[in-house]
Protein backbone atom coordinates (compact mmCIF):
# COMPACT_ATOMS: atom_id res chain seq x y z
CA UNK A 1 0.00 0.00 0.00
CA UNK A 2 1.39 3.66 -0.81
CA UNK A 3 1.85 6.43 1.37
CA UNK A 4 -1.17 7.96 0.01
CA UNK A 5 -3.62 5.38 1.56
CA UNK A 6 -4.08 3.75 4.77
CA UNK A 7 -6.52 0.86 5.68
CA UNK A 8 -8.07 3.53 8.16
CA UNK A 9 -9.32 5.84 4.95
CA UNK A 10 -10.55 2.38 2.87
CA UNK A 11 -12.58 1.38 5.41
CA UNK A 12 -14.20 4.93 6.03
CA UNK A 13 -14.44 5.51 2.09
CA UNK A 14 -16.04 1.70 1.88
CA UNK A 15 -18.14 2.72 4.42
CA UNK A 16 -19.48 6.20 3.22
CA UNK A 17 -19.66 4.09 -0.79
CA UNK A 18 -22.10 1.54 1.48
CA UNK A 19 -24.50 4.31 2.77
CA UNK A 20 -24.78 5.87 -0.13
CA UNK A 21 -25.81 2.75 -2.16
CA UNK A 22 -28.74 1.69 0.25
CA UNK A 23 -30.31 5.55 -0.80
CA UNK A 24 -31.52 3.60 -3.81
CA UNK A 25 -34.98 3.02 -3.75
CA UNK A 26 -35.94 5.01 -0.44
CA UNK A 27 -38.44 7.72 -0.64
CA UNK A 28 -39.69 10.26 1.75
CA UNK A 29 -38.62 10.23 5.51
CA UNK A 30 -36.41 6.91 4.74
CA UNK A 31 -34.36 8.74 1.95
CA UNK A 32 -34.09 11.43 3.99
CA UNK A 33 -32.75 9.55 6.99
CA UNK A 34 -30.45 7.10 4.43
CA UNK A 35 -29.37 10.35 2.97
CA UNK A 36 -28.09 11.73 6.36
CA UNK A 37 -26.62 8.89 7.19
CA UNK A 38 -24.64 8.57 3.79
CA UNK A 39 -23.96 12.48 4.33
CA UNK A 40 -22.05 11.47 7.72
CA UNK A 41 -20.20 8.78 6.51
CA UNK A 42 -18.99 10.70 3.52
CA UNK A 43 -17.92 13.28 6.27
CA UNK A 44 -15.81 11.17 8.31
CA UNK A 45 -13.90 9.96 5.14
CA UNK A 46 -13.20 13.05 3.69
CA UNK A 47 -12.05 14.53 7.03
CA UNK A 48 -9.96 11.90 7.33
CA UNK A 49 -8.46 12.28 3.86
CA UNK A 50 -7.91 15.37 4.69
CA UNK A 51 -5.76 15.38 7.90
CA UNK A 52 -4.21 12.29 6.44
CA UNK A 53 -3.06 14.41 3.57
CA UNK A 54 -1.63 17.25 5.99
CA UNK A 55 -0.05 15.52 8.48
CA UNK A 56 2.15 13.70 5.83
CA UNK A 57 2.47 16.67 3.47
CA UNK A 58 0.75 15.33 0.71
CA UNK A 59 -2.12 16.58 -1.56
CA UNK A 60 -5.36 16.27 -0.71
CA UNK A 61 -6.48 15.62 -4.05
CA UNK A 62 -4.05 12.93 -4.50
CA UNK A 63 -4.81 11.11 -1.37
CA UNK A 64 -8.58 11.17 -1.76
CA UNK A 65 -8.26 9.67 -5.72
CA UNK A 66 -5.96 7.08 -4.69
CA UNK A 67 -8.76 5.73 -2.15
CA UNK A 68 -11.42 5.93 -4.15
CA UNK A 69 -9.47 4.20 -7.24
CA UNK A 70 -8.10 1.75 -4.35
CA UNK A 71 -12.00 1.16 -2.93
CA UNK A 72 -13.94 1.32 -6.69
CA UNK A 73 -11.45 -0.44 -8.86
CA UNK A 74 -9.19 -2.57 -6.80
CA UNK A 75 -6.40 -4.70 -8.72
CA UNK A 76 -7.82 -7.80 -9.85
CA UNK A 77 -4.88 -10.35 -8.32
CA UNK A 78 -5.04 -12.48 -11.42
CA UNK A 79 -4.28 -9.33 -13.32
CA UNK A 80 -0.39 -10.39 -12.17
Amino acid sequence: MSDLVTDELIELQKSADAEHRRLSGLEGEERRAQWERWRAAAERAQSAVTEHAASAGLSRFEVERAVKKAVRHPEDPSAT
